[in-house]
């Protein structure tokens, strides 16, 4: 793949316009039916769209490995994520709006539930309310301001997740994840991998004792696990690199906060996921942008909750809402995939390719049918790596120059 200063002399503006449709956690696996929810799923408007479509598999990092969410949007925009490493900490402070100063170190927690023996038995603490996250959050800023001289801050973020940020002199981001990933472990210590964090890591024991301690008596959520130790990294604007006018509408802070560090302009949403208002938001600023990411989370969330059928249902629903509202406004280029698979018969992200829909005018389709992992085999794309997708778009959107003589 070319280098993002090659294609930044090659990126040309124009006036047509992309939309990229990320459906969180897409890819599935059969389950005891033997079919996966794509192939369960009643997606009359997606598998039309197939067939008029080249179709493929991508995988977002690399063949058989696991992609988070930052590595697989970054290679959706066009970023290699092997190149560019972003901390999930990162993602969730920008998420929410909070400004990253030079030298604070972010970290995504998570409220958990933990048995009388200290071990994880819930990672998400059965995903309570946000209004609930606030109170804790609220609970432990209270009490938790300063460390050793290193401002504490504390914000919540949706549901169990909240950003914490570590403000001070001398903070390295090198602190290995107290998230075990799993349940049925305590969470892990905190190590430091290199010298410089040793300070940090110091700071973030202290601060976990103390959280230990405050929420001792809270039900479900009693503990906190932290994971994605980082800072604000330098990376370039997607307008600076593919000369594009792009804009987010994503409901979760993580994927704002994702865009956001691209240099996406982002679009007010409902604090819930309501697909509706999303396809009304894409229709009430499809004039002001070249490049519109819109973005599904709960065919993700059913996924990790083992929900086949849950996950069945919102993409049915995306099927029956978003295709048609995005189709209605005719753009020049459409795009739709995932950040990473997450089979619900698995319960968690995995290291299987992602499904990638590309439609354009004028386009030479391919033979595929239906819109699911098996038909997407048989695609014209083929398999290739997440990052290549963006090119392909702006090719597709006359917006890249020809390369040399």
């Amino acid at each position: 793949m070319l280098s993002l200063e090659q294609l930044r002399h090659l990126a040309t503006r124009t006036d047509t316009k992309i939309v990229q449709l990320v459906l969180d956690g897409l890819g599935g696996l059969p389950n005891e039916t033997g079919r996966s929810e794509l192939e369960a799923a009643r997606t009359p408007n997606l598998d039309e769209l197939a067939r008029r479509a080249l179709c493929g598999l991508a995988d977002p990092v690399a063949p058989g490995i696991t992609p988070g969410s930052g590595p697989g949007h970054l290679a959706i925009f066009g970023y290699d994520p092997l190149v560019w490493e972003i901390g999930r900490g990162v993602l969730e402070a920008l998420g929410i709006g909070f400004e990253l100063q030079p030298g604070d170190v972010a970290a995504r927690g998570n409220f958990v539930t933990l048995d009388g023996a200290g071990v994880i038995v819930d990672r998400r603490a059965g995903r309570i309310p946000t209004e609930r996250c606030v109170e804790l959050c609220a609970r432990l800023q209270a009490e938790i301001r300063e460390i050793e001289g290193v401002e504490v801050l504390i914000r919540p973020v949706k549901e169990h997740r909240f950003a914490l940020i570590l403000r001070g002199e001398g903070l390295g981001d090198g602190l290995e994840d107290t998230d075990p990933q799993r349940v049925g472990l305590k969470p892990k210590p905190v190590h430091a991998r290199d010298q410089a964090s040793e300070r940090t890591a110091r700071v973030v024991r202290q601060f976990l004792d103390r959280a230990f301690e405050l929420l001792a008596d809270q039900r479900p959520a009693n503990g906190v696990t932290l994971r994605g130790f980082s800072r604000r990294p330098d990376i370039p604007s997607m307008t600076d690199v593919f000369r594009l006018t792009p804009a987010a509408i994503a409901t979760y802070p993580m994927y704002r906060g994702l865009a956001r560090l691209v240099g996406m302009q982002i679009i007010e949403t409902p604090p819930e996921e309501d697909l509706s208002a999303l396809a009304d938001r894409l229709r009430e600023n499809f004039e002001r942008y070249d490049y519109f990411y819109v973005h599904v989370k709960k065919t993700d969330s059913c996924g990790e909750d083992g929900d086949f059928e849950g996950k069945v249902r919102v993409l049915e629903r995306v099927d029956e809402i978003l295709i048609p509202a995005i189709l209605a406004l005719r753009p020049d280029v459409v795009a739709i995939t995932g950040d990473h698979s997450t089979p619900s018969v698995l319960r968690g992200h995995s290291w299987h390719p992602v499904p990638y829909l590309l439609y354009a005018k004028p386009l030479q389709s391919d033979d595929v049918t239906e819109f699911s992992e098996r038909a997407f085999m048989r695609g014209g794309l083929g398999r290739f790596r997440l990052v290549e997708g963006l090119p392909q778009l702006l090719a597709h959107a006359q917006k890249l120059l020809k390369y040399g003589a």
